[in-house]
This record gives structure tokens, sequence and C-alpha cells, in this order.
């Protein structure tokens, strides 16, 4: 069974970092485009970074120069590190992989789904 546990959310000020972790059981995720989204009360679930079979990484404009996405293979484990965080950061932040193996629709975050609980973080200013 196909699983994606997040962790690593919490609470922290303007300016702080954190680190997300995602481990999946069930499957390897470097056989899979990966992803991280996010979903703030009241607006949609938003794409924040994807990595690609192929090592091609996408950021939304929103997070760019700040987050990095990165996977650790031998652990199956997918992180997104949280630098400069602001207060518009707060989210419920989830990791999901596309049906889609392309590199094209990774960068588009489509095809995501088998979303899990999430984790949650919070941003104060």
């Amino acid at each position: 069974q196909v699983q994606l546990v997040e962790s690593g959310g919490g609470s922290e000020q303007a300016g702080g970092s954190l680190r997300l972790s995602c481990t999946a059981s069930g499957y390897t995720i470097n056989t899979s485009c990966m992803g991280w989204f996010r979903q703030a009360p009241g607006k949609e679930r938003e794409g924040v970074a994807s990595i690609a079979r192929d090592g091609t990484i996408r950021y939304a404009d929103s997070v760019k120069g700040r987050f990095t996405i990165s996977q650790d293979n031998a652990k199956n484990t997918l992180y997104l590190q949280m630098n400069s965080l602001k207060p518009e950061d707060t989210a419920t932040y989830y990791c999901a992989s596309s049906r889609y193996g392309s590199s094209w629709s990774c960068a588009r975050f489509a095809g995501f789904g088998g979303w899990g609980q999430g984790t949650h973080v919070t941003v104060s200013s």
C-alpha cells in the first residue's frame, strides 16, 4: 500500500526556518515525480515545489529562492527546506506523487494525488 507521511511542521516567526519531511512506503520516490503542495485556510491547494524523475525542479514564484526541495533515496524521503519564512507561508503542507511521468507535467504540478494528512506550518510576524 502506497503511503506518504508528512512531518516537521510547527510554529515559527517570520524569517525563521523549518524543514519538512515526507516518508514514503509502498514505492520508491525516485521513480516518481514528487511534489510539495500547501493549502491555506479558505484557499485552494497550490503547488510549491516539484522534482521530476530526471531531477528537474520547479518552484512556485512565491517561494523561489527561499525553499529547497530535495530527496534522500536511501531513506526514501522527500524534504522541503523552508528559509526566510513569511506569514503568508502559513498553511498545511502536503507531499504527493504524480501519476504522470514526464518532467513537463511535473513542472506544472499535474496529476498529483494520494494526499496524506499534511503537516501544518504557522508563521507569525
